[in-house]
This record gives C-alpha cells, sequence and structure tokens, in this order.
C-alpha cells in the first residue's frame, strides 16, 4: 500500500477552495449515496449519514480484513456531500421541510459495484439501520461549475451563492441549475455555526453572445 491519497492535499482545487468565486471543471466521481427529502435537521437525515459513514469505514478499514479489495490503498475517509433541490418550487427555499436531496460520499476508484456490494451486505449485518436499504453506488460528473468556500452558518449560504452568480454574469457564465452541491467540511455538531466550512457548487454553461 504505497499509495496514500489525501483528499485535502491530493485534490486540492476540488475541496479546498478560496473564498471567492472560480470556475472549476469537476471530473466524473463514484459515490455511496442516498436520496430523500424532509428537514435535514430531523432524526431521519441523521441516519441517511450514519448509514453513509458506516459504510464508507467499512470499506477504508477493510485493509485489516482477510479479503483486501483489488488495488486497495490508503486514503483519508472523503467528506460528506450534498446535491440539494426544492419539492415543490413555489415554496420559498426557506422552508427546509421541502427541501429534496442526495446525500453522499466520494469513494476511492478501486471500488466497483462488486465491491460496494459485498460490504453493503457485510454492514447490515453489523449495524441496525434502516437506511443502509437505500445506499446506492453512483457515478457524477458536475462538470462546468462553479464553485467557493462558505463560512459560517448554513443560514447564510444564500449571500454567498448570490457572490457567486454575480460572478459568473461578470465572467460570461450563466448558471444553469438551480441544484446545488455542498461538501462539509465541518461538523455542525462540534463546531460553532460561523466557524463551519462548506464548499458550495452549481453547474454553469458559457454564455454566448449574439
Amino acid at each position: 500500500m504505497s499509495k496514500k491519497i489525501d483528499y485535502k492535499k491530493d485534490y486540492k482545487q476540488l475541496y479546498i477552495p478560496k473564498t471567492l468565486p472560480e470556475i472549476v471543471e469537476v471530473p466524473s466521481m463514484s459515490f455511496f449515496t442516498i436520496s430523500g427529502s424532509g428537514d435535514p435537521n430531523g432524526e431521519e437525515f441523521g441516519k441517511v449519514i450514519e448509514a453513509l459513514y458506516s459504510l464508507s469505514y467499512a470499506v477504508r478499514m477493510s485493509y485489516r480484513s482477510n479479503d483486501v479489495p483489488t488495488g486497495y490503498y490508503e486514503y483519508t475517509v472523503f467528506p460528506l456531500e450534498g446535491v440539494w433541490d426544492l419539492v415543490d418550487r413555489s415554496k420559498p427555499a426557506t422552508d427546509k421541510s421541502n427541501f429534496k436531496y442526495t446525500v453522499m460520499i466520494r469513494q476511492p476508484d478501486f471500488v466497483t459495484e462488486k465491491v460496494f456490494e459485498r460490504f453493503l451486505e457485510q454492514t447490515k449485518r453489523k449495524k441496525a439501520n434502516p437506511y443502509l436499504e437505500k445506499v446506492r453506488f453512483e457515478h457524477a460528473e458536475d462538470g462546468l461549475s462553479c464553485q467557493m468556500m462558505h463560512l459560517g452558518s448554513f443560514d447564510d449560504e444564500p449571500a454567498s451563492f448570490a457572490r457567486m452568480e454575480a460572478f459568473c454574469t461578470e465572467q460570461g457564465f450563466i448558471r444553469s441549475s438551480k441544484i446545488h452541491r455542498e461538501i462539509y467540511l465541518s461538523d455542525p455538531r462540534k463546531i460553532e455555526p460561523e466557524k463551519l466550512k462548506t464548499v458550495l457548487r452549481f453547474p454553469v454553461n458559457k454564455r454566448w453572445y449574439m
């Protein structure tokens, strides 16, 4: 296991951006994902996150087993991410009960569908979490995107999104979807809201002028 991956160093552009908006090209990556809806402050959302982390750490610690996945290398477990939308677009974005989400944790490239199925069954035998039944192994490619590091409370994110959209307009880009991605570099259970670090990202297209 000579190879060692730390996302904060090896994928710094995607996970440790500046606090100013920028345009990036995000490649295809594989994830363990769960989709749902409702207020993320509720008990259900906590169980969803627990399911994703328990499965991700099962893969991470598999080097201690007698059946190490082919191509395994040492790595830091990637942070939790969420792609967010609204169930009903006519309702205000401040209504958290109206949120629709897909939360996920990126996986290293040695994880295949077969590896996923193996560790999912192992984890279900050890953990009594019904949301393990909803975990999927999927690939996602954000492509051309605008992103920035948001510092502070989740409730203050609209100001950062406004900065990002203004930047896109200035640079000749246009936001192509109201859906956005958040990457959580802090644990809100352990850190004060004003110290939270969250990567914000949404897809863009190059604006073509006539």
